[in-house]
């Protein structure tokens, strides 16, 4: 059985006295064996390192900015190659693969603004003869956890920032989809990344923990389930460390009675089944306003779903693959059947379609009369489940979102501009689309939502990333002139 190992240093690592099963959902063959580090070998690779990196803090930026240039060269060129391997472990059809890497692309185009986004500033003769300038430096190591569902766009979310700024970084991929992240670690270091800024290890709960306790580690970024964050956050912001910690969602659509409902109806078709639904900002609750809304979005998205082909994410006829394990399948199988046995309607019921295949694969499922209260709302389900909530106003419906203890994302579908820019004004949540279902922000700004969906005070990705990944310091000073100084045991002031 194939074995996928640590990267450390520039070299395979690890001597793999556990290890943990890779699947193909496709499949459900086990595909390979995943070395699941011990203590001692996340210490190996943050002392990988904490030794790279004076090297790299001093390396010249214009330096710096050349290995993105060329990451993002190696990137285009191997994304089918990539696309594959994401593939292959998670399940995803390919053209979702391959969008996913052209979303990481962005932010390495991002990143290789360097030269511009760590500029400092300078106020001259603040008093006399006194300027005043600020810096950005590196944190210093970095912990970097990542989810099973973006293996190669989230990590670059996080490596392409804080390398930027001058840090080197420990990855922790998710174990069931690991060698994307390896491929990433060997195409840094073929753009001319040295051996040691960026190191990976596999592995679970005893990874991610050596990750969070370590002395060395300043700064911890993680995305993932709201449970997780909640806990990274609280263990390693005791630990003295800065940390990002990104949970889960439940992210609204809502569609007024004037929307083009056509359009309405296809978008909410691919945000909530786009990738099985393992998405955090996937669309997982449809709030129609008026009956007469949802009874004409209901037939909508009933009569799309029906022709859905759902297989193997290498069938190029595929738009849907299977879930990532068989556990998570059976786990979001549930959530329908609950559903019914809560009082709601099963519209489509997609855990009843039979699939000639071993894969994990589960059907859509649409479900009308969801309310607040029922497990299918309220819970994170990253499946193809779609609620759908019924209210008579726009008022109301700003009501049930800004409640939710999710606020990752929501978006509302109108004509009206003054019915869209007061949904922008009223919605308390952290990204918001206009007649755009997953409202993902390009590189240039940055990812994150409000409420449970954050821990910390840092967005991931973009403006907020170069602030998360770096302190400032501001340096205060003056040049002695050819008068004599003289003491002053005052307070200082600035006339």
């Amino acid at each position: 059985m194939p074995l996928i190992r640590h990267h450390i240093a520039g070299h395979e690592a690890g001597a793999a006295e556990r290890t943990g099963a890779v699947y193909d959902p496709a499949t459900g063959e086990h595909r390979s064996d995943v070395a699941l580090a011990t203590t001692a070998e996340v210490d190996e690779a943050i002392a990988a390192a904490k030794a790279a990196l004076p090297a790299w803090r001093a390396t010249g930026l214009i330096r710096r900015a050349d290995v993105f240039f060329r990451l993002r060269h190696l990137l285009a060129e191997r994304r089918d190659e990539l696309a594959a391997i994401v593939t292959s472990e998670h399940g995803k059809v390919l053209s979702d693969a391959a969008g996913e890497i052209s979303r990481g692309i962005e932010n390495v185009e991002f990143a290789a603004g360097l030269v511009h986004l760590l500029k400092g500033e300078h106020s001259e003769q603040v008093s006399r003869g006194v300027d005043v300038h600020s810096l950005r430096q590196p944190v210093g190591v970095v912990g970097a956890i990542t989810p099973f569902n973006f293996p190669v766009m989230v990590p670059l979310w996080m490596t392409a920032s804080a390398i930027a700024c001058g840090n080197t970084v420990v990855l922790k991929p998710s174990e069931k989809d690991p060698s994307a992240a390896v491929t990433l670690a060997r195409l840094y270091e073929e753009a001319g990344l040295p051996a040691g800024v960026l190191n990976v290890v596999h592995g679970d709960k005893v990874a991610v923990d050596a990750i969070l306790d370590s002395p060395d580690v300043r700064a911890v970024s993680f995305v993932g389930s709201t449970p997780i964050a909640r806990s990274i956050y609280q263990r390693a912001s005791a630990n003295g460390k800065r940390v990002q910690a990104l949970g889960g969602a439940k992210n609204h659509m809502v569609v007024m009675p004037d929307a083009d409902l056509d359009g309405a109806a296809n978008a909410a078709v691919s945000a909530a089944y786009g990738s099985a639904g393992e998405r955090c900002m996937a669309v997982s609750v449809l709030v129609a306003v008026g009956d007469e809304t949802a009874d004409a979005l209901i037939a909508k998205v009933a009569e799309r779903v029906e022709g859905l082909r759902i297989g193997p994410g290498t069938d190029p006829e595929s738009e849907m693959g299977p879930l990532i394990t068989r556990e998570h399948r059976d786990k979001v199988a549930s959530y329908v059947a609950g559903a019914a046995a809560e009082g709601a309607t099963v519209v489509v019921d997609g855990t009843a379609k039979a699939f000639d295949s071993d894969g994990f694969f589960l059907g859509v499922s649409l479900v009308d009369g969801v309310r607040p209260g029922m497990k299918v709302y309220d819970d994170e389900i990253f499946g193809p489940v779609l609620a759908v909530v019924r209210v008579s106003s726009y008022a109301e419906a700003v009501e049930l979102v800004n409640a939710n203890r999710y606020a990752n994302g929501t978006a509302i579908f109108t004509r009206d501009g003054g019915t869209a820019r007061q949904f922008e004004f009223d919605i308390e949540v952290g990204m918001v689309g206009v007649n755009v279902p997953i409202p993902v922000p390009v590189g240039a700004y940055s990812f994150g939502g409000w409420r449970d969906s954050l821990f910390g005070d840092s967005h991931i990705y973009g403006p907020e990333s170069i602030h998360f990944y770096t302190r400032t310091k501001v340096v205060t000073s003056r040049w002695p002139g050819h008068t004599p100084s003289q003491i002053d045991l005052g307070f200082p002031s600035n006339h």
